[in-house]
């Protein structure tokens, strides 16, 4: 009986993975048979292990959707901050330990912590659905935030809403420039993920060195700012109005307290604008891992249309795939890319790639620990 079910589930997987005719195939099977022995070794390995952001929702939709699609693999999300995760990663390859296939997460952990240490093997070559390996369905084609273009794959890219009010204390008009952060009545009123470690707070920090310079963010410090690195305890000060903005925070963070009805919206655009980003939706494959097939298995389907659907949806940042809606983030204060940017101007705007944290995020960074250490 057994048997029989696992041959309904390989056509049924079949059937779900049927592709599009597209250049990608170039008349070719080859991706059929590789895949069904991915499908066999995934099996058979019976488990994955995904380190991701920590978002609930991200959580409980991924293990929905994924366990109905492939009920015969263990789905193991290890839900976090991606630079404790990464730690974490790092120190038991220190020690020997091979206990996490893939990460799932913002870019700056990624390059500094699992790059720098050399523990990332390529992507590409785990990229095999014709949906997911031609360039044609990805806005932009294939983008990698590291020089290499092998190890850190971008499916993401929108502009970012990392700072955020509540509005029962802030009227959208008070911030129309990130120099009305600097206004009196805010002194002590800003949250602040900390731009010191990896993230969101310190991609904003960088991006406010890169375009108001090291005096304004002196100013900002001066504003006795709550400093904090727990993302959910940050939202909860604003939205409980114990703080009236913050700063470094997304949606995702914040999307508790909206589903509760609490007063948090994201700032209209500052006349200085916005950094484009690939916020969370970054994918990185660990070297000598435990399940590579069901890593693969994984992998495929993450950049499949249900699962940028998913990732999408739970997490409030908008996907690279044409084929995936994502007007609807506009209701979240921010734009999907492929709706309003050129890759080009993505490329002059972003604030993730290995290049852009050497030159910005890094000196921005240096200014941060002098400051608030």
């Amino acid at each position: 009986m057994r048997s029989f079910s696992r041959s309904v589930l390989l056509i049924a997987v079949a059937l779900w993975l049927q592709p599009q005719p597209t250049g990608a195939q170039s008349g070719k099977g080859d991706w059929a048979a590789d895949w069904e022995k991915v499908l066999q070794g995934a099996r058979k390995e019976g488990k994955v292990i995904v380190s991701v952001p920590a978002s609930a929702e991200l959580r409980r939709k991924t293990e929905e959707v994924f366990g109905k699609r492939f009920p015969d693999i263990d789905l193991e999300l290890v839900a976090g901050r991606g630079s404790s995760n990464i730690k974490k990663i790092i120190a038991e390859k220190k020690a020997g330990v091979h206990y996490f296939d893939v990460h799932v997460g913002g870019t700056n952990s990624i390059i500094t912590g699992l790059l720098a240490e050399g523990l990332l093997d390529p992507v590409a070559p785990l990229m095999l659905l014709p949906e997911v390996r031609d360039p044609k369905q990805w806005w932009g084609g294939h983008i990698w935030a590291d020089k290499a273009r092998r190890y850190i794959y971008m499916f993401q890219a929108y502009i970012t809403e990392t700072v955020w009010r509540n509005t029962d204390l802030v009227r959208p008009e008070e911030i129309a420039s990130y120099d009305d952060l600097l206004r009196p009545k805010w002194k002590g009123k800003i949250a602040i993920l900390d731009p010191r470690t990896p993230g969101s707070g310190d991609s904003t920090w960088g991006f406010l060195w890169s375009v108001k310079g090291e005096e304004y963010l002196r100013k900002l410090v001066a504003q006795d700012m709550i400093v904090g690195r727990n993302q959910r305890q940050l939202a909860e000060t604003v939205a409980k109005g114990k703080a009236a903005l913050s700063i470094g925070l997304s949606y995702y963070v914040y999307q508790p307290f909206i589903k509760a009805g609490l007063p948090v919206k994201p700032v209209d655009p500052p006349k200085e604008g916005f950094y484009a980003s690939s916020g969370s939706g970054n994918l990185a494959v660990l070297k000598d891992i435990p399940h590579p097939n069901a890593a693969a298995l994984f992998l495929n389907w993450l950049l499949s249309r249900e699962g940028q659907e998913v990732f999408s949806r739970a997490m409030g940042q908008t996907t690279r795939r044409f084929d995936v809606d994502t007007s609807w983030a506009k209701e979240y204060g921010h734009t999907s890319a492929k709706e309003s940017l050129t890759p080009e101007r993505f490329f002059m705007l972003e604030n993730q790639s290995e290049e852009k944290i050497e030159k910005v995020r890094k000196p921005a960074a240096v200014l941060a620990h002098k400051l608030f250490d």
